[in-house]
């Protein structure tokens, strides 16, 4: 199983960095979504799969019960996917006000220069 996903976050990331290099700023966005998925499944697994309890101590422990998941990866995802969302959301609203400036989503319509 970790090596299927392992190999899952290797094509989310390969995917997400081959959108980045397109032309197109939606192409750009979207391989911006792809990272973060593959920055969130990464963080997943390296924290390791459990099918444990739930990592909750109980009164007058100290510590989670044995078997229990790690509670760390699990809040580095959740940060992650609330800075992927602002970084997304910032991206498409400077995108959408270049679209308006320049009228086209090509990056070589922004610029005088013919492409080489």
């Amino acid at each position: 199983m970790m090596l299927l996903l392992s190999g899952l976050v290797a094509v989310l990331y390969a995917g997400g960095i081959y959108l980045l290099f397109r032309r197109s700023l939606i192409k750009l966005v979207l391989g911006l979504v792809l990272l973060g998925h593959a920055a969130n499944l990464l963080i997943f697994v390296s924290g390791g799969l459990s099918k444990g309890k739930a990592p909750l101590v109980e009164a007058g422990a100290k510590v989670p019960p044995e078997g229990a998941g790690d509670p760390l990866p699990m809040a580095l995802v959740l940060t992650a996917i609330v800075i992927s969302f602002a970084i997304c959301s910032f991206a498409i609203v400077l995108i959408r006000r270049v679209y308006q400036e320049v009228g086209s989503d090509d990056l070589y319509d922004m610029t005088d220069e013919e492409p080489a």
